[in-house]
């Protein structure tokens, strides 16, 4: 059995409009985002994803792949926006007052 003092549990998380993915992770005290998403990249529910250029963060707070993880931290792999969220808002009030 590992020694718990030695390793940390983490979770990477990828969110789709219809699906999550979690991934719960054990790894050695000090490591980055970036040995988190290496471990993650074995997965094949991640292999379509592009964990090199995606941004990442950890809690909702973007972060860099040097940070150094913490036990019990989630680590969020961001999708690409496909629209400027102000310019959808302006969209769907233009359509809202539209359709009264």
């Amino acid at each position: 059995m590992a020694d718990t003092a030695a390793t940390i549990r983490i979770e990477v998380v990828y969110a789709e409009p219809l699906r999550a993915i979690v991934k719960a992770l054990s790894l050695p005290r000090g490591a980055s985002v970036a040995d988190a998403l290496l471990e993650a990249a074995k997965d094949a529910q991640l292999k379509s994803i592009d964990l090199v250029r995606a941004a990442v963060g950890i809690h909702g707070q973007l972060v860099r792949r040097d940070q150094v993880l913490r036990d019990g931290d989630r680590v969020e792999i961001y999708r690409p926006l496909l629209e400027d969220p102000k310019t959808a808002r302006r969209r769907r009030v233009r359509s809202s007052r539209g359709s009264r």
